[in-house]
């Protein structure tokens, strides 16, 4: 979604010094650190039908009334954030959303809030989750595969040229775009780390590099290892570790057991491999992932190199500085 109207009407509020007063502190408001006034408001807002709903609240398909920009709008509900304890991760997930641009990752032009929500105003996704369609075809091809993989190695490789970690790459936290571009869409367990290495115990399961799973310190090796795990379910339509139970899931990490599939290509066991490997220091790095066979290959298939023609109007080999294509204005 092109950004630029978005960005006079922020100028334009800021000169305006356009403010409403907000009643009651709470720790959602002081998480939000409250020295400056939010720019936007309920009021200058209308709200349009539901896109989906969550553990927080529920996001809806939103317009800015004085320019009709069009957004979708994410509302949280602070008794429900205050209840799990999730208010200081939330500051760090918009202030590090906040900041990032780039093609595949969702815009977060700006938040506000008042007695009862907080509201993030995201970038529209028209084709919705990525998990959902994972669901509907079972698994991909392996051209559609590549194609979305390099996608997201692009977007980590970004992140982590900002020192941000992710942490929780999996498809439910993966949204489509405007002609098949995936837009990494919840930093909710991100974290800025310039210094690298972490030690906090989070992520979902499934997808827990071994360093996690027994309780050392991790740096930026844990989103190589996110990244085997999403290839993989994007091939095969599972996670690798998968079982029915957490110790037996935890098991298979540790010893790094995983089965492939007859019908996966050598190529693509190859990378897998590459990016699953226990020691975090002899994962492939990003740059080589990007290098590997398998992506080249598969994204010169007819399926790809479509795809990436729709997007670009031209060769798969673009990088950070690939701009999004704008967004049509949905109607409310």
């Amino acid at each position: 979604m092109a950004s630029s109207g978005f960005n006079r009407i922020l100028a334009d509020r800021e000169n305006d010094q356009h403010a409403d007063n907000i009643h009651g502190v709470s720790p959602v408001d002081k998480a939000l650190v409250m020295e400056k006034v939010p720019i936007f408001s309920r009021n200058d807002i209308d709200i349009g039908m539901k896109l989906g709903s969550g553990k927080f609240g529920n996001v809806y398909v939103a317009r800015e009334r004085r320019s009709h920009f069009v957004f979708a709008l994410k509302v949280l509900h602070k008794k429900q954030l205050i209840k799990h304890g999730v208010e200081h991760q939330l500051r760090r997930e918009i202030e590090i959303q906040s900041h990032l641009r780039h093609v595949n990752i969702l815009r977060l032009f700006n938040y506000f809030w008042d007695e009862k929500c907080v509201y993030l105003m995201l970038e529209m996704a028209p084709g919705g989750e990525l998990y959902k369609m994972l669901t509907e075809k079972t698994r991909f091809s392996e051209a559609r595969s590549a194609w979305y993989m390099r996608q997201m190695v692009l977007a980590i490789q970004y992140c982590h040229k900002k020192h941000v970690i992710h942490r929780d790459i999996k498809p439910e936290n993966i949204l489509i775009g405007l002609n098949d571009t995936l837009k990494i869409a919840d930093f909710g367990w991100s974290v800025h780390a310039p210094n690298s290495r972490r030690d906090t115990f989070c992520g979902t399961l499934d997808y827990l590099p071994p360093e996690m799973v027994g309780a050392q310190k991790h740096d930026f090796g844990v989103d190589i290892w996110g990244l085997g795990v999403l290839a993989y379910e994007f091939l095969v339509g599972s996670p690798p570790f998968e079982d029915e139970s957490k110790k037996a899931t935890y098991q298979k990490i540790k010893n790094v057991d995983v089965k492939f599939p007859s019908f996966l290509s050598r190529q693509a066991i190859s990378l897998i491999r590459g990016m699953l490997v226990k020691d975090p220091s002899k994962r492939m790095s990003l740059d080589d992932i990007l290098r590997h066979p398998w992506i080249r290959q598969q994204c010169e298939h007819p399926e790809a190199k479509k795809r990436c023609l729709e997007r670009y109007g031209g060769h798969p080999d673009i990088g950070d500085e690939a701009k999004p294509t704008a967004a049509k204005k949905l109607k409310i």
